[in-house]
């Protein structure tokens, strides 16, 4: 069993989709893990699966998978593994799946059991919703988790971030880390807007992710200051 004295884990949410979630995701489990931490990795929903001998599988999930230690049960890493690239509601309609709370929450506590932390990767933007009945915030506030917002780096991201984070405290979850994600190699005056996000945002800057697509997790990892993650 965890030592319930330690952290819980994360909720990764993004300001929107494509910005890179899972890379910094699976970029803090190694932080977490390079602290001595058992760390695991959790995407409750993921839409846009392959068939595999195992079942649906997921490229996100996956990753995570990888990036955990101990490595969990998949199912209960991706508790819903949707066939089709949508969003998760249209994609679970289509599947014939009912996306619920509880389902998500003892996957959640399985994961617990196993680990200090869970880091648990959200889907698409801070809004975009689960199911017809189910938002986020409201997976969040069950699990009682703490947010990290990645905040793609592009033309537009102090708006979203902006936005992103008032969300976040309007809903009733506390915004405690944001990672800055380099998305755009193009992205004019980087570190200008990085400053102006560091002076903007009330949460702490976590890192500060370099574009490199191909950069493995745990070099990655090095980008992120542990001084901000600990229990």
């Amino acid at each position: 069993m965890a030592d319930d004295s330690r952290m819980t884990g994360f909720y990764i949410t993004g300001t929107d989709t494509g910005i890179g979630k899972t890379v910094a995701s699976t970029a803090l489990l190694h932080a977490l893990r390079s602290q001595g931490l058992r760390a695991v990795g959790m995407k409750p929903v993921a839409s846009g699966c392959e068939r595999s001998e195992a079942g649906w599988r997921n490229e996100d999930a996956l990753a995570l998978l990888a990036a955990s230690d101990p490595q969990p049960a998949y199912a209960d890493l991706n508790p819903y593994a949707l066939p089709l690239p949508l969003a998760p509601e249209i994609a679970a309609r289509e599947a014939g799946v009912q996306i619920e709370l509880e389902t998500l929450a003892s996957a959640f506590r399985r994961l617990r059991a196993m680990a200090d932390a869970v880091v648990v990767e959200g889907v698409g933007g801070w809004s975009a919703p689960l199911s017809a009945t189910l938002d986020q915030a409201d997976l969040v506030r069950a699990l009682r988790l703490p947010v990290v917002m990645v905040v793609g780096m592009r033309l537009g991201c102090l708006n979203h971030a902006r936005l992103t984070a008032r969300a976040i405290s309007a809903d009733g979850c506390e915004l405690v880390g944001w990672i800055a994600n380099h998305v755009d190699p193009d992205m004019q005056r980087q570190d200008e807007n990085f400053e102006l996000l560091v002076r903007r945002l009330q949460a702490p800057c976590w890192g500060r992710l370099p574009y490199s697509p191909e950069q493995p997790a745990d070099r990655l990892s090095r980008e992120l200051n542990p001084g901000n993650l600990g229990p």
